[in-house]
């Protein structure tokens, strides 16, 4: 009997220490998501709009540092959908980034559940659907990464935390626009810009008509918010501001800024920022909340602005008078853009930054790579207008870069991407940046488009160093910031002006680097950069999931049963943990 009480107490400590393994790991959040049409009149107009567990904009997604998400996506729309996380590092794993060149799309009435971690980040991002333009309809929603406890915020604890999302809106849906452009037309001048996918406030009876429903944000008096704005829209870089309110910038897509007050600030599409605002004016009032367009010359873009209302839980009456106004750049062109470069990062914050980790001193690592992309305006290739980037217009593998090369799948993509423009015709090819894996790669975004573009790296945060008007010259580099330059995910690179950017290359996948603008991206203004490291480890990138979908060379693998969403892990560990109890039970009984 000794020995066998022995061997029951060794089992029950193994059982123990598998316990407190188990409930040791980073935690799960899982959300469940049902993607659909809806009819909504966000400008007054009942259209089709896209709808998240039936609500538009769709739900916010809230997790914290190194957390395990599980996202299970239900597509009830009647195309292909991808989902993608707009800034969020996922480490080890472009498997789940969502964008047409890394990912197979859910077909219609299919489940699929993507899985990452959100490691080693904090900050503010958005999702939003990546094919079709299907975001100018909505399917959009924002995602937040709050610090773990231990780690201390470089601000007081705000009373309340705000999400705010704008973007200029068409009363076509994505459906009608992408036609549009597949006869070679522009979209046009967009009919409005929303604020939480609702229309202007009635501040002007000549501008905006009666019956459209309007954003309130309701804020007690005295108290310091923290209020996350994205711009969502489709190609509009719009100017945001509250009237009388000063902004303290707080965070940008991931990184603590050192902290600065600014009275509005433009955010260009694809972009995130944290305000901290303090209720600090007197209630004789409400106040407007408002995101007009930039950089546009119509007198028409009058009636494209968003207008919503801050109301002070004692207020005693509505907002009142003009539209606080936005800069006036007619005799200072270089004012957005010194705006931007007054836009630093806090060097000294603690708490997760992005990727490299620790790499504040980015101005000492030597560059290995440069590539200078250059983006001009929409040509005309094999009869079709096409925009490119330094002249390759992308078109979109039928088997994903990351799904051929795990298969070995030839012929799907060439590693041909040029470092410098191509000086001949443009052409449509799947060509492909060869990063080199922890190599650190200079990228010039260089517009000689007449139009703003922001642009997008999956998968990282880049370090933005320098920008100016003109041509980028090997002797622009003198103009660099070397200590402090914001670390983020989606940069603005301004007509006729150059903007460059620094990257570690130390997240092996295929990563998506392509303009936010849908008009120019849908028509193939974008690229990838394949990172593979040479050593053969599963210690530097995740396996292909359990639930991988298939498509083009592969779509033979892909089998109809797959179709029912992937056993979350969450689920994995509850079923383990039911398991290990249930046994310690029976041997209890067994042993008395």
């Amino acid at each position: 009997m000794a020995l066998r009480s022995k061997f029951l107490a060794l089992f029950l400590i193994h059982i123990c220490l598998l316990l407190s393994l188990c409930l040791a790991a980073d935690p799960f959040v899982s959300y469940d998501f049902e993607v659909s049409y809806i009819t909504a009149s966000p400008l007054g107009v009942p259209q089709q709009v896209i709808a998240i567990n039936g609500k538009f904009p769709g739900p916010t997604i809230n997790v914290t540092t190194n957390n395990n998400v599980a996202i299970n996506i239900k597509n009830k729309l009647d195309e292909n959908l991808l989902m993608h996380w707009s800034g969020i590092q996922q480490r080890r794993s472009s498997w789940q980034d969502g964008v047409l060149g890394t990912n197979c799309p859910i077909p219609p009435k299919w489940n699929w559940t993507y899985q990452f971690q959100v490691k080693d980040q904090i900050g503010s991002f958005f999702y939003f659907p990546t094919l079709h333009m299907q975001r100018a309809s909505g399917g959009f929603g924002s995602f937040v990464i709050n610090n773990r406890a231990i780690i201390p915020i470089p601000f007081d604890t705000p009373h309340g935390d705000i999400v705010i999302l704008i973007g200029d809106w068409y009363k076509r849906n994505h459906t009608a626009l992408r036609k549009a452009l597949d006869a070679g037309k522009d979209l046009g001048m967009p009919d409005g810009v929303l604020i939480n996918g609702k229309g202007p406030y009635q501040y002007n009876t000549t501008l905006v008509p009666d019956g459209i429903d309007y954003e309130t944000i309701e804020v007690q008096p005295g108290k310091t918010y923290r209020i996350r704005v994205h711009n969502v829209g489709t190609s509009t870089s719009l100017n945001f501001r509250i009237q009388n309110h000063n902004l303290l910038l707080a965070e940008s897509e991931g990184s603590y800024t050192v902290q600065q007050n600014y009275t509005s600030l433009d955010i260009h599409v694809g972009q995130s920022y944290s305000f901290l605002v303090t209720m600090d004016q007197n209630a004789s009032t409400d106040y407007y909340i408002v995101a007009s367009a930039r950089f546009v010359n119509e007198s028409q873009w009058k009636r494209v602005t968003g207008v919503a209302i801050l109301h002070y839980t004692n207020s005693k009456g509505k907002a009142k008078g003009p539209l606080p106004e936005a800069p006036n750049d007619e005799f200072d062109k270089t004012f957005s853009m010194n705006q931007a470069r007054s836009i630093r990062w806090n060097v000294s914050a603690s708490g997760a930054r992005p990727n490299p980790q620790g790499s504040f001193r980015y101005g000492s690592i030597n560059v290995t790579d440069v590539y200078v992309l250059k983006n001009k305006p929409l040509v005309t290739i094999n009869g079709k207008r096409r925009a490119t980037l330094s002249g390759i217009s992308f078109v979109n593998p039928t088997t994903p870069i990351r799904l051929a090369d795990q298969f070995k799948v030839k012929g799907a993509y060439k590693l041909d991407f040029p470092e410098t423009p191509l000086t001949g015709p443009p052409k449509m090819a799947t060509s492909v940046i060869n990063g080199t894996y922890r190599g650190f790669m200079e990228v010039i975004l260089q517009n000689n488009d007449t139009k703003m573009h922001s642009y997008h790296l999956s998968g990282y945060a880049v370090f933005v160093v320098g920008m100016d008007y003109g041509e980028w010259t090997e002797n622009s580099r003198g103009t660099y910031n070397k200590w402090d330059g914001i670390a983020r995910s989606t940069v603005q690179a301004y007509p006729g002006a150059w903007t460059a950017i620094l990257v570690s290359l130390d997240n092996v996948g295929v990563w998506n680097l392509r303009t936010e603008n849908l008009d120019s991206w849908y028509l193939g203004q974008e690229t990838y950069i394949r990172i593979v490291n040479p050593e053969e480890t599963n210690k530097t990138e995740l396996p292909i999931p359990d639930n991988a979908l298939f498509c083009g060379e592969l779509s033979k693998l892909q089998k109809p049963e797959d179709i029912s969403f992937a056993a979350s892990i969450t689920g994995n560990r509850s079923k383990l943990l039911f398991m290990l109890l249930m046994a310690v039970c029976a041997l209890m009984s067994v042993f008395g």
